[in-house]
């Protein structure tokens, strides 16, 4: 970041090159949909371009992005609460899933992994869900950690808590988690033993 703000502008691609991929899937797990999220990301890149005389050397620059991305996710959902849209682009109401398969239509039945590979889908889509449903204060803080593998020092500076208040937004989120999760677990376990 040093280097773009006296002007070597290959740095702001190495920038981007960096942080471009964790980035998105922050603000994707913050707003739950990914043209959102392409959205957002541009819009973060372009607040570090007009914002570049504002970074100082003496903080991380990750910290400083992340805090301009959570701030534009905010202020996305504030926005959002205000107008409730339906988007255009996909199935709403009772014909959402209609089409969706089910299930048991994913499994094979020759494959004796076919099973575990559905629980696999399963389980994946049930944690997205999972996440998604957190609070707010805990999906960004759990979404920082686990994700972004942030320590906690920096997720407080960027979130603007203190780092008790950001460890203890964590344990909730993954106690929730543990909680919402745990049938599938039995599950899981079930099948591994019966395989």
């Amino acid at each position: 970041m040093t280097a773009y703000q006296q002007g070597d502008v290959a740095a702001f691609a190495e920038l981007v090159a960096r942080h471009e991929k964790p980035l998105w899937n922050f603000l994707r797990r913050f707003v739950r949909d990914p043209s959102t999220a392409e959205d957002l990301l541009q819009e973060t890149f372009m607040r570090v371009v007009k914002g570049a005389g504002e970074w100082k050397a003496s903080s991380k620059f990750s910290t400083w992005l992340y805090t301009i991305g959570r701030n534009l996710c905010v202020d996305h959902a504030r926005r959002a609460t205000h107008r409730k849209a339906v988007s255009l682009d996909g199935q709403s109401g009772a014909h959402a899933e209609e089409d969706a398969p089910r299930l048991h239509e994913q499994l094979s039945g020759a494959d004796p992994g076919g099973e575990r590979r559905a629980l696999d889908r399963e389980l994946a889509e049930r944690l997205d869900r999972a996440i998604a449903a957190l609070p707010e204060l805990q999906r960004e803080v759990f979404v920082m950690r686990e994700l972004l593998d942030l320590p906690f020092a920096e997720i407080a500076l960027a979130v603007g808590a203190s780092e008790p208040t950001v460890k203890s937004r964590m344990r909730y989120a993954l106690e929730r988690l543990r909680s919402e999760l745990g049938a599938l677990h039995e599950d899981r376990t079930s099948v591994e033993v019966e395989s």
